[in-house]
């Protein structure tokens, strides 16, 4: 079954990726992870995504689509990448989040392809 990883990120967890300090580590904890994940052999794909100032957010309201720069307002925490992952059940995918080095994690089911 495929569950995806939803890594979120505080601003401070992506200022490390460029500060000369911290940089170093904030990798090294990533590679460790990642590393982990595809030696178990259950990784279907992956992602890291840049830093939120980068994107783009699209929403609806009455009708109208509206486009806002960067993060949305409202939050405190950015997706900062994904992973999904092909375990047996819930309880294994919590296991390998529970190892991840971010802030938090979000595991969801993955839905089924739909099938003719």
């Amino acid at each position: 079954m495929n569950f995806t990883l939803l890594m979120y990120e505080t601003t401070e967890d992506f200022a490390k990726r460029t500060d000369p300090l911290h940089m170093k580590a904030y990798a090294a904890s990533w590679a460790h992870y990642v590393t982990a994940l595809r030696n178990a052999g259950i990784v279907v794909s992956s992602a890291g995504l840049q830093s939120p100032e980068t994107g783009a957010t699209l929403s609806r309201k009455g009708g109208e689509l509206l486009v806002q720069d960067g993060p949305s307002v409202e939050t405190k925490e950015q997706i900062g990448g994904l992973i999904i992952i092909d375990v047996p059940d819930l309880d294994t995918a919590l296991e390998w989040a529970a190892r991840c080095p971010g802030s938090s994690v979000e595991v969801r089911p993955n839905l089924q392809p739909i099938t003719k």
